[in-house]
């Protein structure tokens, strides 16, 4: 592991806004109350990255709690530390497996998810890994409150089509679909924050792909 990596990983064992591994459990059900204290409405991006996505977000709604949740601490230091520098304290990250989200959130506890540009999984054996597979929508049914939604933005067109078709075979509602956000009417103030991997991808020219779905 790289000096750097290091430095990163020693730095979040000192930010108040990072949980890592079982530090978030006992919060369960308890988010709002407990670690931000207050009844504010909370959010989740999975599969974090850098965390630009869950700071901005932040940043635009004060009113709302939002966690960023990802398993690389060196990623997470970048969101993290932006938050401590520039007082958004309505932000937090949690170090933790997608895995065991029914681990740190209770039933009806979350509002919101966001998923931005994850691993697409694409060879079909590793189908289960991917954050839209029915495996990981029985996990977001759980937490999410009742018509809470799940936000996914990628460059992926398979990974797009896969979700757009468990979409429609279990039967869930649809709210937004489209292959190509920046031409679309819906590219507002909120999808339209990028992170670090969606300007490359756009650099390229690359269509970016949105969909918003409930369950119910």
């Amino acid at each position: 592991m790289g000096k750097d990596k290091l430095r990163r990983f020693a730095e979040i064992e000192t930010f108040s806004n990072v949980l890592q591994l079982d530090e978030g459990k006992p919060y369960k059900g308890r988010w709002s109350k407990d670690f931000f204290k207050n009844n504010n409405p909370v959010v989740l991006e999975l599969a974090c990255g850098k965390g630009e996505y869950t700071v901005n977000l932040a940043v635009l709604f004060p009113d709302k709690n939002f966690i960023g949740i990802d398993y690389k601490g060196n990623r997470i230091w970048r969101g993290a530390k932006t938050a401590l520098e520039d007082g958004v304290a309505n932000v937090a990250f949690i170090r933790m497996q997608i895995e065991t989200l029914t681990d740190y959130f209770g039933k009806g506890e979350v509002d919101e998810i966001w998923i931005t540009f994850p691993d697409p999984q694409p060879q079909l054996s590793r189908e289960k890994k991917r954050l839209t597979s029915p495996r990981f929508l029985n996990m977001y049914i759980e937490v999410l409150k009742p018509g809470g939604c799940v936000n996914l933005k990628t460059d992926n067109d398979g990974f797009y089509t896969y979700t757009a078709e468990k979409i429609k075979e279990l039967k869930l509602k649809e709210h937004v679909n489209t292959a190509d956000l920046y031409k679309s009417e819906y590219a507002d103030q909120v999808l339209s924050i990028k992170t670090y991997y969606e300007k490359k991808y756009l650099k390229d020219n690359k269509n970016i792909n949105y969909l918003k779905f409930s369950f119910q």
